[in-house]
């Protein structure tokens, strides 16, 4: 018997969280998770940092004035740790819908409450398929979060086929992509925030470029590509923009979730950048030997004696515990170990 090749229906979601309310926001998630299985999808990803929504303001404003409107201390409140009633909440949502979730978020570690841009790709039995977290947050995000590691870059083998994920500009940098092409990735998520601020002035922002990364990742990796992406509500604006500049800088909409298959293909039409709803396609995993037999940039099409990848899956370690020699370990101290200096 020969090899089968997955048939499905994945979704992509296109929408606004409610912003800086995680509570309102997982409500709205699970709403999603049921509309998608509904219409009988296996896959449904969502946007970067969905919960509780992107910091905009860093891109808005002053650090001292995002304090000061409180955006820091809510935004912290409302980020999402594993340990939350609210993950069992998404998980339960999962198993119930017998569907696969690829969620962006903002993860609030519990060891030390640093925040990091991360995504949680959760199987159709509830149960945690992996977890990753944004290499290295881009430009002013870094004023927000905390950086990841190699240790998450990877590509999961699951009943849907061999599913990989990145965030945003993470799609953008040759050497990550590579790596993820190099674990025969069939199946990419490829999350994305809003493509409304700073627009038009800043076109490597914008909705052309990006979505065209997302369209060469495809052709690349021989893979398929599913780009869920955020929308700016009016709410969000309300919230964010409390002067004239400020408004010059964004807008309401920024929506332009794609789906692309293994040949660049646009597998489902846009919806309007202001508009929220789900993105659905159909997907055939036996497209993607044929696109490999063309070029395959792991395989035949590579040449590892001219350029090869080193990565290091190494979990990053800030603490690291010793133990004290041993002829002292059963010390214990006295007067004698001390100096003292008489004070005149």
């Amino acid at each position: 018997m020969g090899i089968t090749h997955p048939k499905y229906k994945v979704a992509a979601v296109q929408a606004a969280p409610v912003y800086l309310d995680i509570d309102a926001t997982v409500d709205k998630t699970i709403h999603l998770v049921e509309e998608a299985a509904k219409e009988g999808a296996k896959l449904i990803a969502f946007p970067e940092t969905w919960i509780p929504g992107y910091p905009w303001w860093i891109w808005l404003g002053s650090h001292a004035w995002a304090v000061q409107r409180g955006f820091v201390q809510r935004y912290y409140d409302n980020s999402l740790s594993y340990e939350d009633p609210h993950a069992e909440r998404i998980r339960e949502a999962a198993k119930q819908n017998n569907i696969t979730i690829a969620l962006g978020f903002s993860e609030r570690e519990s060891a030390t409450g640093t925040l990091y841009i991360s995504q949680w790709l959760i199987g159709p039995d509830g149960d945690t398929i992996a977890k990753r977290r944004k290499i290295r947050p881009t430009h002013s995000e870094r004023t927000v979060f905390g950086e990841g590691d190699g240790s998450d870059l990877g590509v999961h083998a699951t009943e849907l086929g061999r599913i990989g994920a990145l965030n945003c500009w993470e799609n953008l940098l040759s050497l990550n992509r590579y790596a993820l092409f190099s674990q025969n990735e069939q199946v990419h998520i490829a999350a994305w925030p809003s493509f409304s601020t700073y627009e038009p002035f800043a076109n490597a922002l914008g909705p052309d470029v990006n979505n065209a990364i997302s369209k060469v990742y495809a052709v690349e990796g021989a893979c398929f590509v599913i780009g869920p992406s955020a929308v700016i509500s009016q709410d969000m604006i309300d919230t964010l923009c409390d002067t004239p500049e400020k408004h010059e800088l964004t807008h309401v909409g920024g929506g332009h979730a794609v789906i692309y298959g293994p040949d660049g293909s646009q597998l489902c039409d846009k919806l309007p950048e202001t508009e929220e709803g789900i993105l659905f396609a159909e997907i055939d995993l036996a497209q993607i030997p044929l696109a490999k037999n063309a070029m395959d940039p792991c395989g035949h099409y590579s040449r590892p004696d001219v350029m090869r990848l080193l990565l290091n899956k190494t979990p990053m370690s800030r603490i690291e515990h010793t133990a004290p020699p041993l002829d002292t370990q059963k010390h214990t101290p006295n007067e004698s170990d001390f100096e003292y200096t008489q004070l005149e």
